[in-house]
């Protein structure tokens, strides 16, 4: 699939999200299998979009009265929720096992390289997660030499696609927002962040129709393998 809409102006800087563009969520489903066989993958399907649903709903309660959820909580709230749905009963033991496999999972087969190639470029991590998930699975993964910095929604008390997380990345640069090229494989998040200004790669792994709630991004592509090229 070629790229659309390529971008042929200079990129200053990459701003990555992690789950999902650079780490499978899906992994998940492998150690799901084991604590739940036959169930693995349902498990993972339903808990991840039981995650999401929650962190939205999340930044719309926000409130004086109202405090923000963490994203390690959401993630095991979310746990809970998908186990009840599919009748699946969840000891102590497997969701202890589940919620860590979120600390490990795999980075997919295209990142290091595209990342390892876009040097010397700043390259930086922008996620709903915790400083508590992300570091530990940036260091595992084997992708922490190829980032210069780890950036958690936890600082702005919201959660994606707030423009005041996307925010935290024009802080931390130094650099407008159109300077500043967005890698994400959600189209939430691709669209999000369009709308705040970055210029957006959408990475449509799946060749999924684009959602219209927003501006589309400015290029789509179908892995992180394509990017060096487009932003040479």
């Amino acid at each position: 699939m070629k790229a659309k809409n390529a971008i042929r102006a200079p990129i200053s800087a990459l701003v990555f999200d992690a789950y999902g563009t650079l780490f499978d969520v899906h992994s998940v489903a492998r150690t799901a299998e084991l604590v739940f066989p036959d169930n693995g993958h349902a498990l993972a399907q339903v808990w991840r979009t039981k995650q999401l649903e929650y962190t939205w709903l999340q930044s719309l309660m926000r409130s004086p009265t109202q405090a923000r959820q963490d994203f390690a909580t959401l993630t095991a709230l979310a746990l809970e929720v998908a186990a009840q749905t599919l009748g699946l009963p969840l000891t102590a033991g497997a969701r202890h096992r589940l919620l860590d496999s979120y600390l490990d999972l795999a980075p997919f087969p295209d990142a290091e390289a595209a990342l390892a190639t876009l040097a010397p470029l700043p390259r930086i991590i922008l996620s709903n997660g915790t400083a508590g998930m992300l570091t530990p699975l940036v260091a595992s993964s084997g992708l922490a030499p190829h980032i210069d910095a780890i950036l958690s929604v936890d600082s702005v008390d919201m959660y994606k696609p707030s423009p005041r997380v996307y925010r935290l990345a024009v802080e931390h640069l130094g650099m407008p927002a159109s300077d500043i090229g967005f890698v994400s494989s959600n189209g939430w998040d691709a669209i999000g962040a369009k709308a705040f200004g970055f210029r957006v790669f959408w990475v449509n792994r799946q060749d999924s129709p684009l959602d219209r709630h927003g501006p589309p991004p400015d290029t789509t592509i179908r892995s992180l393998r394509e990017l060096p090229a487009l932003v040479a």
